[in-house]
């Protein structure tokens, strides 16, 4: 199939989540200078990413169905499709609207039948991306306690269980791209979410994660399936493959 296209789907990918974040930096300076309230900041990074991602795909994968943040179900395509484009235009709208915070993202991911095509997650206030292809390393790292990463606002209870089972340090931080990601750079070694998420939140984040050679299941060990009816998924592992069995275990007994 990628061999019909200019560019393979991988390729694609990391493309679209470098260029979306390249507007989405480049409407966020000039957004700030003008005191513009973060309200206005998220809507007009929103619609900017979800605008250009919506354009590319249409014009380089016009069969493809297309599951996103901004347009929930709109596109029925996908629930008859073998390929399901999965992103998030703008992972962590907080974030962006906050300056000076680098923990939001961007993410594209193919969904192929019943398995990850491709996919990309940006760090664009960062400057980095991560893909499928080629895969991130698996970094290697020593501490003397694991380092779990939780979300800003509230720390989920089977986070809280692991932070205890295992004797965790806690860091916090924002979007979940950017805490997945943080996972695959080596910052931290676990990051584990309950009590809401999307599949747009998940995928592209789980895809590159796996392709690393990271664990990515739900909070139950089972497998992360995409493109079902309802877009709620709403729990998510990701972690050093070394440490699965003992995070599970921490939650479940």
């Amino acid at each position: 199939m990628a061999a019909m296209f200019a560019e393979t789907d991988a390729e694609l990918a990391a493309r679209l989540a470098v260029q979306t974040g390249q507007i989405l930096v480049g409407i966020r300076e000039p957004l700030f200078a003008s005191g513009a309230p973060q309200w206005e900041v998220k809507d007009a990074g929103d619609a900017a990413a979800q605008a250009f991602l919506a354009a590319e795909l249409h014009a380089h994968r016009p069969d493809d169905a297309v599951l996103s943040e901004e347009e929930g179900q709109t596109d029925q395509r996908r629930f008859d499709a073998e390929r399901v484009w999965i992103i998030d235009p703008l992972d962590g709208t907080r974030e962006f609207s906050e300056p000076g915070r680098t923990d939001w993202a961007v993410h594209v991911a193919l969904w192929e039948r019943d398995r990850f095509g491709a996919a990309a997650v940006s760090l664009p206030a960062a400057n980095a991306v991560f893909a499928t292809e080629p895969a991130p390393p698996l970094p290697q790292v020593e501490r003397e306690r694991p380092r779990l990463i939780t979300s800003r606002s509230r720390a989920p209870y089977s986070a809280v269980l692991v932070a205890e089972g295992l004797g965790c340090d806690a860091v916090r931080l924002g979007s979940a791209g950017a805490k997945a990601m943080a996972v695959v750079m080596g910052h931290a070694d676990i990051y584990v979410h309950d009590g809401g998420m999307y599949q747009w939140d998940s995928a592209a984040p789980a895809a590159v994660a796996m392709a690393a050679g990271f664990h990515a299941s739900r909070l139950d060990g089972s497998a992360l399936v995409y493109n079902a009816r309802d877009p709620w998924l709403p729990d998510f592992i990701v972690c050093r493959p070394e440490l699965a069995d003992d995070v599970l275990r921490s939650i479940w007994g």
